[in-house]
């Protein structure tokens, strides 16, 4: 029997590591879009200024993409230390994406970005350009395979279960490529990232015009900046859209978290907070449908049937039917070299329920109800603040425009006090999606006191707080060292 504190803290790990790497994540996605596009200016206007520019936001995005590279790796490993059952499980679906992820995107963006950042000069403009814009594809495509992998856990596709093995195989890599959760998962990461880049520009920029000094690149910045966070945020908006009505499909626990919705039904209303509900705009959003059925915490634990007449079991017949899948495995794995036939009926019976195989290792139907308030809190917390950015971003590039906001120093304050409000959005957004699918470390799969590996609570324990050191000197090492960069300026060249 897993002990519990050894899953919760093996979740804190890996929760910190994940929670660490993506701070410099986003940031490399948006600021590569960024400085790209100040280069192509560049190529296109033989302008040394947006030389000059590009190379400033370059030498930042260095910076961020060494320390991210760190994090990233010791992610991965966690997954063979802390992780083992989960690794063995299904290790042969998980694993094919990471590894592309390793050898085709990593390398592309390792070999583009020494062209990119040590080229200057000794390749052409035209080149050079392709360099650094390759750089920002590889770190995309870098993201398609990491979404690829986290997607498969919130809807496993395209495998079977193996009986003999012990193990979930592939049988399916295109349905894994073209997993509806991973596409909008791409769409709405990278985006998100877009929004991070731009908001870290324009407060860095402000904070130039703050102190009356490189005027002229710090405008530059916000105007290239806002128009990527502008089309970024309407990217990030509409995946978002999407990835409601795939959570409700998939994942309606999370869908039901989310909303702190108890008892559900048609015409279900949004609440904005508690008390303060939208009529019908849930099911609008989960269905796009105003008579749309969306179930509660209570609907699927209890079971339901949905607008279409179809009915949804309990959890405790679920849970049922996976302890049925469970004995009828473990019946197989005795009987298979001793009673061939009594070995068959048992897998005629594992096979009719292993849709349900996680649901034997559940205990009581309150299990399967995640963290409600964290979810419903967070979920406000992305949408309230992805709203107030977007605004923050039109009415600075609108100023900028009008040639106002070099004198609107309260407009360049907020800008500037804006960058940690990106960070806290992404954070929250990825506590919805991870937190929400709780007790699940795949989706209906299987549990994640099920995946841990068999290691003391104590090296746990000492890892994490060794981790926390580690990483939160990373994070202070960068900061310092953008610091420097940023009171440097842009070098003239």
């Amino acid at each position: 029997m897993i002990a519990s504190a050894l899953v919760d803290w093996s979740r804190a790990q890996f929760a910190l590591t994940a929670g660490y790497h993506w701070i410099f994540v986003p940031l490399t996605l948006g600021l590569a879009v960024i400085m790209a596009s100040m280069e192509t200016l560049y190529v296109i206007k033989k302008d040394e200024f947006w030389k000059r520019t590009a190379k400033f936001w370059m030498k930042l995005f260095a910076i961020n993409f060494a320390v991210g590279i760190a994090t990233g790796i010791i992610l991965e490993f966690e997954f063979g230390t802390n992780w083992s059952n989960y690794s063995w499980f299904v290790g042969d679906i998980f694993g094919a994406p990471l590894a592309i992820e390793g050898i085709l995107a990593f390398f592309m963006e390792a070999t583009f970005f020494a062209i990119m950042f040590f080229g200057w000069d000794k390749v052409s403009k035209r080149t050079h350009l392709l360099a650094t814009w390759m750089t920002g594809i590889g770190a995309s495509i870098s993201a398609v395979w990491i979404l690829i992998a986290n997607a498969w856990m919130q809807r496993p596709v395209g495998m079977e279960f193996n009986p003999d093995t012990v193990r979930h195989e592939m049988v399916d890599f295109w349905a894994l490529v073209t997993n509806p959760v991973a596409i909008v998962k791409f769409f709405h990461s990278v985006s998100s990232g877009w929004m991070t880049g731009a908001i870290f520009v324009i407060g860095v920029s402000a904070w130039y015009l703050l102190k009356r000094r490189d005027v002229r690149f710090a405008l530059a910045s916000i105007r290239v900046a806002a128009v990527v966070g502008i089309l970024g945020t309407g990217i990030l908006m509409f995946s978002g859209d999407h990835s409601g009505v795939l959570v409700a499909k998939y994942q309606p626990m999370k869908m039901a978290a989310a909303e702190g919705l108890e008892k559900g039904g048609e015409c279900v209303p949004l609440s904005l907070v508690p008390g303060v509900e939208v009529p019908g705009m849930l099911s609008i959003l989960a269905t796009h449908d105003i008579d749309g059925c969306v179930p509660g915490i209570e609907d699927l634990l209890n079971g339901y049937t949905d607008h279409n007449g179809v009915s949804h079991i309990s959890a405790k017949e679920k849970m049922e039917r996976g302890k049925l899948a469970l004995n009828a495995f473990k019946e197989y794995r005795t009987l298979k070299d001793t009673d061939p036939a009594k070995a068959a009926e048992a897998r005629r019976v594992l096979d009719e329920n292993v849709d349900y195989f996680g649901y034997g290792y559940i205990d009581q139907p309150e299990e399967l109800i995640p963290n409600v308030p964290l979810i419903y809190w967070s979920f406000r917390v992305m949408v309230g603040l992805g709203c107030f950015l977007l605004l923050l971003m039109i009415v600075v590039l609108w100023a900028e425009r009008k040639g106002k906001l070099e004198k609107m120093t309260w407009l360049q304050r907020v800008a500037l006090w804006s960058i940690p409000l990106v960070y806290l959005a992404g954070q929250a957004g990825w506590i919805v999606a991870e937190v929400g699918r709780q007790p699940w470390v795949i989706q209906g799969l299987l549990p994640t006191k099920a995946a841990v590996s068999s290691v003391s609570v104590g090296a746990v324990q000492t890892t994490f707080f060794l981790f926390v050191a580690i990483f939160t000197l990373f994070l202070a090492v960068e900061v310092r060292i953008m610091i420097k960069a940023i009171k440097k300026g842009p070098e003239r060249v």
